[in-house]
């Protein structure tokens, strides 16, 4: 699999990245994500997502559990985590609310837990996972800079922040942020419009693309829209030595110039590899804009 630099100072990523939101969906041990990772790292998938919200507060610790069976597993890995989200579960018993805390203290604090849950001692990417609408950029940037410096984490990035968001944070960071981490498939092309890849593209900034299937949504069979992309396809598929739609809308994000890196979700080997062998797909421009027409269900302006 090919693999990039983030930005210029960033860590040097696979182009497809693992991610565990749903790790624990399906009831995994540490044996069986050992075997996933394992999976990952021969597939040349080597960069796995998570975040401490992940399974309330409890996926960074069945990671750690699955790294720890396997020395020297970590050192084949980038590992990406994310910080800032606080909602009220049986890990969380004094929180009445959920709420975003990306104050510097909290994201030091945040950090030196996930280190200690993963039983690692510094993480290559650190993002801050949603805008928090009551703490100063500076205040953010002061607990980043600080993780940076003390080499905890290799480079530090958003999730889930328009451009205006990013440059504000950015412009107070002493290494610049490496990465947005966004919404971003044929069912919610908004970044294309909204200038988050424009700015991605403008600093030299590889954004990470959140839920590339939709959650699912581009093969319920109610939804027009999944209808529509499942018969185009069928069209062709043919010209991409028989790739399936879950292939080609992985392959619809690559395409983008920002270069966008596809976080995945499954939990099935076979799909991994499947979404592994879509590095490899180069759309032509014709069944990229086809694509794009079958998710809006219109033509181009």
């Amino acid at each position: 699999m090919k693999r990039i630099r983030l930005s210029q100072r960033g860590p040097e990523f696979s182009r497809i990245v693992f991610g565990t939101w749903r790790v624990l969906d399906t009831g995994a041990n540490a044996q069986e994500i050992n075997r996933r990772l394992h999976a990952c790292v021969e597939l040349g998938m080597t960069t796995i997502d998570t975040a401490e919200i992940y399974g309330l507060y409890e996926v960074e610790q069945a990671l750690g559990a699955a790294l720890a069976l396997s020395p020297g597993l970590r050192d084949k890995l980038e590992i990406v985590t994310k910080a800032g989200i606080y909602v009220p579960c049986p890990q969380r018993p004094g929180c009445r609310t959920a709420y975003y805390n990306a104050t510097g203290p909290q994201l030091i604090r945040s950090l030196d837990e996930s280190l200690r849950l993963l039983g690692t001692d510094r993480v290559e990417l650190f993002l801050v996972h949603r805008p928090d609408w009551l703490t100063r950029a500076d205040d953010t940037a002061a607990g980043l800079n600080e993780l940076l410096r003390e080499g905890k984490i290799r480079a530090a990035g958003v999730s889930n922040y328009s451009a205006s968001q990013f440059e504000l944070l950015s412009a107070q960071m002493e290494q610049p942020l490496a990465t947005n981490q966004i919404e971003f498939h044929l069912l919610h092309p908004e970044p294309i419009h909204d200038g988050t890849l424009h700015q991605c593209e403008k600093l030299g900034v590889a954004p990470m693309a959140w839920s590339p299937l939709a959650g699912g949504r581009i093969f319920d069979p109610a939804n027009p829209a999944a209808v529509r992309l499942a018969a185009a396809a069928e069209s062709m598929a043919d010209r991409y030595n028989g790739a399936k739609l879950e292939q080609l809308a992985y392959a619809w994000i690559l395409a983008h110039p920002a270069h966008p890196l596809p976080v995945i979700g499954t939990n099935n080997l076979e799909r991994l590899r499947a979404a592994a062998e879509s590095d490899s797909i180069v759309l032509e421009r014709e069944d990229w804009f086809a694509l794009w027409e079958a998710a809006q269900g219109r033509k181009i302006p």
